[in-house]
C-alpha cells in the first residue's frame, strides 16, 4: 500500500483537478449541470482513481485503477478540447489545463508500465 499523497502524479493531478474547477467556474450557468458537472467529475476521477488504487494490495489491481484513472483524463481532455470549441474558455486557458491533463496522462502510463512490469517479475 502506497501513500496516495506521495506520489508526484497524484500531485499533479490534484493540481490538475483544482485547475479545472476554477477553469469550470467561468463557464456558462447554463452549462451547470452539462458541461461543468461533466468536467469536475472527470478530472477528479483521475486523482481519486490513483487513490484507490494506491491502497490495493498488488501492483496489477493498482495498474488497472491506473488503466482507469488515464481514461478520465482522456474524457477530461475531451470536455476542455468542447468548452473551447464553444467559446467559453479562451485558448490560453485551454492550453494550461490540456497541458496539465498529458503531463498526468503521460505519467500515468509511464506509472502504469512500471505496475505492469513489477507484477510480472513477481512483485
Amino acid at each position: 500500500m502506497t501513500n496516495f499523497r506521495k506520489l508526484e502524479v497524484w500531485q499533479l493531478a490534484h493540481q490538475t483537478t483544482l485547475e479545472v474547477y476554477r477553469l469550470t467556474a467561468t463557464l456558462p450557468d447554463h452549462e451547470r449541470h452539462g458541461l461543468v458537472s461533466q468536467m469536475r467529475r472527470s478530472a477528479t476521477s483521475v486523482a481519486a482513481n490513483i487513490a484507490e488504487g494506491a491502497g490495493r494490495d498488488t501492483d496489477r489491481d493498482f495498474a488497472r485503477f491506473i488503466a482507469i484513472a488515464r481514461s478520465s483524463a482522456n474524457e477530461t481532455d475531451y470536455h476542455a478540447l468542447l468548452a473551447k470549441d464553444l467559446g467559453y474558455i479562451d485558448e490560453p486557458a485551454w492550453a494550461r489545463v490540456s497541458e496539465l491533463i498529458s503531463r498526468t496522462r503521460s505519467m500515468l502510463t509511464k506509472l502504469r508500465q512500471t505496475l505492469l512490469k513489477a507484477q510480472a517479475e513477481g512483485g
